[in-house]
């Protein structure tokens, strides 16, 4: 089981690592005009913000080191993506689909994180 565990914790913490490197190089720009379109404050800023905190939450896991801030760091990042980025509710019928995904998938993450946290 312990392989399990370990094998899980790359693929859990590898997500958000992928995601935090994203964020700071690879789509910084596409990551701003989205954030932008949004209505994000100092879109730019928040997208380096959130890139760390993806890319310190991921690699916590990932190492299985500080867990506890790992996983603080990217449930504030998720409850903010969930009710600014993915606000299905709030846009029209065309982008509905795909923004409910995304809000599903992000509370989906935040309850693995709490039950990483209740292990830890």
């Amino acid at each position: 089981m312990e392989i399990l565990f370990i094998l899980g914790r790359i693929i859990f913490g590898g997500y958000f690592l992928v995601m935090g490197i994203n964020h700071l190089f690879m789509k910084r720009m596409m990551l701003v005009e989205y954030s932008r379109s949004k209505g994000v404050p100092s879109p730019a800023l928040a997208v380096v913000v959130t890139g760390i905190m993806l890319l310190l939450g991921g690699l916590g896991i990932l190492l299985w080191r500080y867990v506890e801030i790992s996983s603080w760091l990217l449930i504030i990042f998720l409850l903010g993506t969930v009710f600014k980025m993915h606000n299905f509710w709030a846009v029209d019928e065309s982008q509905k689909m795909a923004e409910m995904t995304h809000f599903m998938k992000n509370v989906a993450f935040i309850g693995a994180l709490l039950i990483l946290l209740s292990i830890y």
